[in-house]
């Protein structure tokens, strides 16, 4: 009785009429009743046949970005004549087009479906990889990095977005954590192939330019295969039958977005940044952005640090990214099962912000057990933070155009912190790296008081807007078809 008495007070019991894509005022079938057996059928089909092509996109994305690392370790880099810090410049560079790039892309991928511009984004990067093994100097290498920058910049936002137009936002940090698991599983797979791929001897070749081969080659055939299959939307997908897609567009209109296929208005698109709360998502997202590209970009780096081999190095990075592989979905799993973000992203923030203390407090020759326990410390919490990040904004923006606009901003912000990480890197400080892992450490702790904070003002807010209006609702409550004002709308509830 409560809420349908907050329906009445908040003027939410009128079902309105949206324009459809084809032009047509469509009832929204809000009293129609759907099969829960139909419903579990969409979500499989969604979960495996978009969710793997996806997910297999990510981890390709992710090996051509890191290739580098694993082959420093058969010494490409002195093989190429790299010196001093030119390997710490050449991984920095690449964050300045990946920042610079991912906004504009990710309008084109809102205008023209992530369905077929992120598959011809991927032949780019994929691209990039093979050119690696031929460069023979650092201003080649520069020259590609750049491009490999601008080819993967929108895959994440892109991806992001795209989910966005399938869940519902109960179920969309669970997703966006099997996708992005592939960049964790990346870490464990990129030490195994380069581990197998260093046992190939050829006097004419390298090994580690067999590893950029098959990594890149691989890339390009399966960004073929996504073009041809990814759906553009679930209006127009073949597999769908009628009544599958009137459920799937009613639960975006329920549970995600206010209109379906909502073009795009630069406008109304930028609007959000009007809102204080999304610059302080921004802050948020450079902070947790500089211990994830730490971990991400000189894992194997910091596990050499221990003294290992080059064959035990990249064989060392298996276990701690199978941990953190772990971690990412049972977090996104929990956070969608509770429907809680902010919580859920302050637990790995804080493991992540004790596995840099501990290593940045010991000898990591002398207390090697203690040391590579922290590198599992590490990874545990460093992947779940930036797909909740992206979660929550997500889940409290429900135009599809600000969506696609703020997940850009906000990702290339995080990205951006890559420049922070990636110069505190040097080779001056080998190999205890302390100045990287306290600037680590800083700034977690930085994102783990701004993301309580917001979590807890959030709460404050939802309270303070059902005694003023004498109901208890949550976000789950509220139809997003209708909040077309957003945070304005007095039916707004955050999820926190």
């Amino acid at each position: 009785m409560e809420r349908a008495r907050s329906r009445l007070s908040t003027g939410l019991e009128d079902t309105p009429k949206l324009q459809s894509s084809s032009g047509k005022d469509e009832d929204l079938m809000s009293s129609a009743t759907f099969d829960p057996a139909i419903e579990r059928g969409l979500r499989r089909k969604f979960d495996w046949c978009i969710l793997p092509p996806l997910t297999f996109m990510y981890l390709c994305n992710a090996l051509d970005k890191g290739n580098v690392a694993n082959a420093k370790t058969d010494h490409w880099d002195q093989a190429i004549g790299l010196t001093g810090d030119q390997y710490y410049l050449l991984v920095m560079i690449f964050y300045v087009p990946f920042c610079l790039f991912g906004t504009p892309i990710s309008i084109f991928v809102k205008r023209y479906s992530a369905a077929r511009v992120l598959p011809l984004m991927m032949i780019g990067f994929g691209s990039m990889s093979l050119f690696t093994s031929i460069a023979k100097n650092f201003s080649q290498i520069f020259a590609i990095r750049w491009f490999l920058g601008i080819f993967e910049s929108a895959m994440l936002p892109g991806v992001v977005y795209y989910l966005s137009t399938f869940y519902k936002r109960g179920e969309l940090a669970s997703r966006v954590g099997l996708f992005y698991a592939a960049a964790a599983i990346a870490g464990a797979f990129s030490g195994l192939i380069a581990f197998g791929v260093f046992q190939i001897h050829n006097p004419a070749h390298y090994s580690w330019q067999y590893l950029f081969w098959i990594e890149g080659s691989g890339t390009i055939a399966f960004a073929l295969f996504a073009f041809f299959w990814l759906p553009r939307s679930s209006e127009t997908w073949w597999m769908l039958t009628e009544e599958e897609k009137a459920l799937a567009r009613r639960r975006i209109l329920e549970d995600s977005s206010v209109e379906i296929n909502e073009k795009f208005s630069f406008r109304e698109a930028f609007e959000p940044f009007r809102n204080p709360l999304y610059w302080v998502w921004a802050m948020i997202s450079i902070s947790l952005g500089v211990p994830l590209a730490s971990v991400n970009n000189f894992l194997p780096n910091i596990v050499a640090s221990l003294g290992y081999s080059t064959v035990k190095t990249n064989l060392f990075t298996v276990a701690p990214n199978i941990v953190g592989t772990v971690a990412l979905l049972v977090l996104t799993f929990s956070s969608d099962f509770f429907r809680e973000r902010s919580i859920h992203i302050a637990i790995p923030l804080a493991t992540t912000l004790i596995g840099f203390v501990v290593l940045g407090c010991i000898d990591p020759i002398a207390h090697r057990g203690v040391a590579y326990f922290a590198c599992f410390l590490l990874t545990a919490g460093a992947s779940a933070p930036s797909v909740l990040v992206a979660t929550w904004y997500n889940n409290n923006t429900p135009q599809e155009s600000r969506r696609a606009v703020v997940t850009a901003v906000m990702v290339a912000l995080a990205n951006s912190s890559g420049l922070i990480a990636t110069n505190t890197f040097s080779a001056k400080d080998e190999p205890r790296y302390v100045p990287a892992l306290a600037t680590s450490a800083a700034f977690g702790g930085l994102c783990l008081i701004l993301v309580l904070g917001t979590g807890i003002w959030m709460r404050w807010d939802n309270n303070r807007r059902n005694k003023a209006q004498g109901v208890v609702l949550t976000a789950q409550d509220i139809p997003t078809e209708t909040l077309s004002n957003g945070a304005l709308d007095p039916g707004f509830r955050y999820m926190y």
